[in-house]
């Protein structure tokens, strides 16, 4: 009696193991995509907000008026709610201002998202 031929092909079980091991792997990939995506999101208000406290850094040596003390204002760039604070107090050598500048986002209790400190001259 012939032996029958033995059939090509995967069983079940290493089908399923494969399907198993594809399904973590996109799994992975998904979870990499999606920091990567919030990731982008929060760099991009960093930078918004650096850009927005160097606006005010020119805007404040334009105006040339160094009213010392801290304020806090709006200083919105786009969609993104910004709040800047902002504290001017005489440097080490008494003819410079240190300018404090932090940027955080109005919409939720976070750190700064930017900061930005220099000095400035008080003579015009």
């Amino acid at each position: 009696m012939p032996r029958p031929a033995p059939q090509a092909g995967f069983t079940l079980i290493e089908v399923l193991v494969a399907l198993a091991i594809i399904a973590v792997a996109m799994s992975a990939a998904v979870r990499v995509a999606a920091v990567m995506t919030q990731s982008n999101g929060l760099l991009r208000d960093k930078s918004i907000a650096l850009l927005a406290a160097r606006s005010q850094l020119a805007q404040l040596r334009l105006e040339g008026s160094f009213a010392q003390g801290s304020k806090v204002f709006e200083c919105d760039q786009g969609r993104l709610l910004l709040r800047c604070e902002q504290t001017l107090r005489p440097a080490e050598n008494g003819r410079l201002l240190r300018v404090e500048l932090s940027v955080s986002d109005r919409s939720r209790e976070a750190p700064p998202l930017a900061r930005l400190e220099t000095l400035v001259s008080r003579e015009k």
